[in-house]
């Protein structure tokens, strides 16, 4: 091709790039060495100005890593070449064909050609084809050469020669080309990214280079184990297995040679016609490389993991069947990076590997959690299927969905809170990404009712519950023993894992869940236990004769007048701990929390104020922003010494705050009820018993286990203490305590009536999981009650019980029988149920209210008042708290006197009126009866609709003198209720015009602030002063919260630490997918063919 022949010209889209020309790269000469830097820049200076040159003559030059990086198809180009040394040139141009398949679609191939004409390149090229072919070596095409071993030393690919083709020198080529073609050494970094700028729609390349041997005129043996022998980058392995695109087949040297001279190749010119006229058709999708990527990678593992899975084998794969990514998650997230032993042998035993029910038990601060968060990660992204978390408080479900959406975001699940008022039932359908749901047990009860009757409850393949033990705990007990007897009953894919730190009767509850065990008294941090009786302290050593062995005498110096303020020597124990350590002093009320704080800083040196003083004066800030300007006395007194009382008193945000500082060091000391011991994780240096009671009771092995098992913080403290103090006169009393077995788990199914049995039965008639005596008396036997019933029943059966609760519930009107019998057959037939009681099933109403419920909403509609809220919040006014209730009547009547003349109408409605709150207030007699619920009810209304008036706890606290955190608890509960209301009306067509109303109540009580804060909050841990902080830095909606960077949010917003900014971005992004997920969902099912479309319907009658 001589210098007056045509130019070719080209568009760089993104950057130019450093391409040979087609007679350079035939006429490149055998290797030499390496030249000198200087002539390296000479040479690089020659590219540049050849960049520039309109002619196609290419000087070589020394190509170095940056110039690859921007010319990744001119080295692979050469990558090719060097493999294929001493081939045939057939073999070349094929190879050099692929090389414009790299091409990036957004570049002009053409340049000023608008033709395949004559004078163009195509023809230029296609004259040298034949001058080739006239060649006489070349017309037979002899044996192949064989190639030589290019992994030779797999181990030493820190630079790779690729040597150019040194066999065609003998074409009939200008000499000047020939005398300019030299060696071409290129050194690469290992870990150097060369495939990253290739432009997605050149694959047909890649995906063929670990193939190029076997494709190029039959390599040896060592070239075709190319991949085996030598280590291939993550960048080639995802490219290979990350795209699949339309492909243009191009035929193998192989086959050229072993084919007819005649038939033997296709044109040069149509191959490089074909090829680039698709090339510059191809498109280029937008998308970024390197979360395609990680996603591949991703992707690739959990394949990999899922096969292992499904194949029985005892190879677990990268991370316990889970991919390696999970491993840095764990370790970015949380800084675990290597197991406890036991968890590594838990994860690893036979029964967990055949996914059958496990029961695991460990001391307090075990890492139980962990093994279960691996277990519900292989159940989502190896077999793709949901997950149910319950936990027993609404606090801990808000922790744990904080620390998991980050997960769910990188490992493309959703986190959904199922707390409160929050919960969608039944959930919505995903067909590809799963969902981990957190419930507390209520919401985990109408969850699994849900899926049961949408037919769903398969696609729940395992259920996690936290607090096993709680099984034996009252009505909370009651409804979580029904989940899992239903889980059991109605699906037997669905795997069970239990986890206590205080279970005994172990073997009941295997029986019941069908289950292994496994337990293990291992604990990060040695736990020592100390009793203290007066000024004496002594060790818990279970091989001394009364259980315990003389430590020490306490060595404090006390005035007169702190003995008298500290009998129990508290300011000795803690004094020496804080402030270096952290302390926990659990105290028998919530009065005395805050008193013993009050003394304990009465008595501290003034050094204590000098300790973090600025961080301290944050903290006070930061409560008096979240509370609107106040702050608690107490705590105004104490948090300056790094001392705080905790318990449930304390608003959640102030509870929230607390919390915060305590974890980073702060705050030293808290002085606490026995709740914190179940709640949130706040493990200390030491702990204090104030007293072996909790109010008036005296203290379980349960709770003392749990109180002490928070000493001792792993990674921080290389020993954990606790002191419990006592009187002479309970020594007797607490060696028991310390010495015998924990306490058993029993069954309060029967025990809680209409919360317990009774609802069970309804719910298993109503969603026809029984619907017989014979079938119910059947589902009963399996139950916890049913394994304990020999110990529980003493007076009746377990069959007598059953028929006496189906005829409660059918003389409520909640149950109908379809036909009648005699009386000793009437219980035999099928039972429906009724309108009554599908609305209280599924509104979860407690059925000695649903009546009472119905009565009050039926009546509601003869006058509803919807001039202000306060008749809807009447309705909604939970009515066991009202029970509860002891109005200030004096406050009462000053109360009602502000209503307006409707609202007080709504008093009179309800059957209280002004004359009897009057008396009451002024300490008359009152003849008339009044029912004491329906006024109870009412007086707790008026601090539901002030409180949202005013939105202001505080306000509302000292209007009627009640604690602010009673008044956020009654809160709380109003919105739970308002919700079930909200589907008992759902079910109940005569009730249509609640519907929308309690809607918009309800998501009122839930979040009692302003309209614009609201959007703000549904994110998980985002309260109301930090919802406020968050509007007034700009960030408005949802959608602001998920994109912000956390790093600025650190920045923008006061006493935000790093982990809080990055659990509420991730919380919220969580939220965003969610939502942006089920309207994908809708829009789907919207556009989607019907199932019974008259069409379908009939081709399939015809097949």
């Amino acid at each position: 091709m001589d210098e007056g022949g045509s130019r070719i010209r080209r568009r760089v889209s993104v950057r130019k790039r450093n391409r040979p020309s087609l007679e350079s790269v035939f006429a490149a000469s055998p290797a030499t060495e390496l030249k000198h830097r200087d002539e390296e820049k000479e040479d690089e200076e020659m590219v540049a100005g050849s960049r520039r040159r309109k002619t196609v003559d290419v000087q070589p030059v020394e190509v170095q890593l940056h110039h690859l990086s921007d010319s990744p198809e001119f080295l692979v180009l050469f990558l090719a070449f060097g493999v294929m040394r001493h081939t045939q040139l057939d073999s070349t141009i094929n190879l050099f064909l692929f090389s414009f398949q790299i091409i990036d679609s957004e570049e002009d191939m053409f340049g000023d050609y608008d033709s395949f004409a004559e004078n163009s390149f195509l023809a230029q090229v296609d004259d040298l084809e034949q001058k080739y072919l006239q060649l006489p070596e070349h017309r037979n095409h002899a044996t192949d050469h064989a190639t030589e071993d290019l992994c030779s030393e797999s181990d030493k690919l820190n630079t790779l020669n690729v040597t150019a083709v040194d066999d065609c020198t003998e074409l009939n080529i200008d000499d000047r080309t020939k005398n300019e073609s030299r060696h071409e050494d290129v050194s690469i970094e290992p870990e150097a990214d060369i495939l990253y700028d290739v432009p997605s729609s050149q694959v047909l390349f890649f995906e063929n280079l670990h193939n190029s041997s076997s494709g190029l005129g039959g390599p040896s043996t060592e070239e075709k184990d190319w991949n085996s022998s030598c280590p291939k980058t993550v960048n080639e392995e995802l490219l290979v297995n990350s795209r699949e695109q339309p492909q243009q087949t191009v035929e193998s040297s192989s086959k050229i040679r072993t084919s007819s001279d005649a038939s033997r190749r296709k044109s040069l010119k149509d191959h490089l016609k074909s090829t680039m006229t698709g090339n510059a058709k191809a498109q280029t999708p937008i998308f970024s490389r390197t979360k395609q990527l990680k996603d591949t990678l991703l992707s690739e593992e959990i394949n990999v993991a899922q096969k292992t899975i499904e194949s029985s084998s005892d190879d677990l794969g990268p991370f316990y069947s889970l991919p390696s990514k999970v491993r840095d998650l764990y370790v970015q997230f949380k800084g675990i990076e290597k197991l406890y032993e036991w968890q590594h042998t838990c994860l690893t035993l036979k029964s967990v590997q055949e996914r059958k029910n496990l029961i695991y038990s460990l001391p307090t601060s075990g890492g139980k959690t962990l093994v279960a968060e691996i277990l519900m990660l292989q159940e989502l992204l190896c077999r793709r299927r949901d997950v149910l978390m319950i936990l027993p408080y609404v606090a801990i479900v808000q922790e744990k969905i904080s620390g998991l959406s980050s997960f769910g975001i990188e490992l493309g699940f959703f986190v959904e809170e199922y707390a409160g008022s929050k919960g969608k039932f039944p959930p919505i359908k995903r067909r590809e990404k799963k969902s981990l749901y957190i419930a507390t047990i209520e919401k985990g009860h109408s969850l699994v009712n849900s899926l049961i009757e949408t037919g769903r409850i398969s696609s729940l393949g395992l259920v996690v519950v936290d607090e096993l033990h709680m099984i034996g705990e009252g009505t909370r007990g009651a409804i979580l023993e029904m989940t899992l007897a239903k889980i059991l009953y109605t699906s037997k894919m669905t795997q069970i894992i239990g986890m206590s730190a205080t279970l005994n009767n172990v073997e009941d509850l295997q029986k019941f869940l069908q289950a292994e065990y496994y337990t293990s008294q291992f604990r990060p941090v040695e736990l020592k236990e100390y009793l203290k009786i007066n000024d004496t302290i002594y060790e818990v050593d279970s091989r001394a004769e009364n259980g315990m062995t003389f430590s020490r005498l306490l060595n404090y110096k006390y005035s007169d007048s702190l003995k008298k303020m500290d009998p129990d020597h508290l300011v000795a124990l803690v004094t020496e701990v804080i402030p270096n350590y952290s302390c926990l002093v659990f105290c028998p009320t919530k009065k005395n929390c805050e008193n013993v704080a009050e003394m304990i800083c009465k008595s501290l040196s003034k050094e204590y104020l000098k300790h973090k003083e600025k961080e301290k004066q944050e903290v006070i800030m930061n409560l008096k922003k979240v509370s609107g300007g106040n702050l608690c006395r107490v705590l105004k007194r104490t948090i300056p010494f790094g001392v705080a009382y905790h318990h449930s008193g304390l608003t959640s945000d102030e509870r929230k705050l607390l919390e915060e500082a305590y974890s980073t060091g702060v705050l030293c000391l808290f002085t606490c009820t026995s709740t914190l011991a179940a709640g949130v994780n706040l493990p200390a240096r030491r702990v204090i018993l104030r007293a072996p009671y909790v109010a008036k009771e005296f203290l379980k092995r349960n709770q003392y286990k749990q109180m002490i098992g928070r000493a001792g913080r792993a990674g921080i403290d290389s020993v954990g203490e606790s002191i419990l103090i006592l009187q002479e006169k309970d020594k007797k009393q607490v060696l028991e305590l310390i010495s015998k077995p924990l306490e058993n788990c029993y069954s309060h199914l029967v025990q809680e009536f209409t919360k317990g049995i009774q609802t069970l039965f309804l719910s298993l008639i109503g969603l026809k999981i029984a619907t017989n005596l014979d079938d119910i008396y059947h589902f009963m036997s399996g139950t916890f009650f049913g394994v304990q019933q020999k110990v529980l029943l003493k007076e009746k059966s377990l069959w007598e019980i059953t028929m006496e609760s189906l005829r409660y519930l059918t003389e409520k009107g909640l149950l109908q029988k379809d036909t009648m019998y005699g009386s000793e057959e009437e219980f035999q037939n099928n039972f429906r149920i009724t309108k009554l009681g599908r609305a209280s099933f599924k509104g979860t109403i407690d059925l000695a209210y649903c009546d009472i419920l119905y009565r009050d909403l039926k009546k509601g509609l003869e006058g509803l008042m919807l001039e202000s809220f306060l008749h809807l919040i009447y309705l909604t006014t939970p009515y066991d708290m009202a029970s509860q209730c002891d109005p200030d009547w004096m406050i009462y009547f000053r109360q009602f006197n502000q209503l307006s003349p409707a609202e007080q109408n709504v008093a009179a409605l309800v059957g209280v009126s002004e004359n009897y709150i009057g008396k009451k207030a002024s300490g008359q007699a009152i003849r008339k009866k009044v029912d004491k619920n329906i006024v109870n009810r009412l007086y707790l209304s008026f601090i539901l609709y002030t409180l949202l008036k005013e939105t202001n706890v505080w306000s509302v606290s000292e209007k009627f003198n009640m604690p602010r955190g009673y008044i956020q608890s009654l809160l709380s509960a109003a919105a739970a209720f308002s919700s079930c209301v909200l589907h008992f009306c759902e079910e109940l067509e005569e009730f249509w015009v609640y519907r929308a109303l309690l809607g918009e109540l309800t998501k009122k009580l839930t979040y009692c602030v302003k309209a614009e804060l609201i959007p703000l909050m549904e994110v998980t841990g985002v309260l109301e002063g930090r919802a406020r902080q968050l509007y007034n830095a700009g960030y408005k909606s949802l959608t602001h919260l998920a994109n912000a960077n956390p790093e600025v949010l650190i920045r923008t917003i006061d006493h935000l630490s790093r982990r809080q900014a990055k659990q509420i971005v991730s919380s919220a992004k969580m939220l965003l997918h969610e939502k942006a997920e089920a309207l994908q969902e809708e829009v789907e099912e919207l556009l989607r063919l019907p199932s019974d479309f008259p069409g379908i319907v009939a081709s399939s009658e015809k097949a």
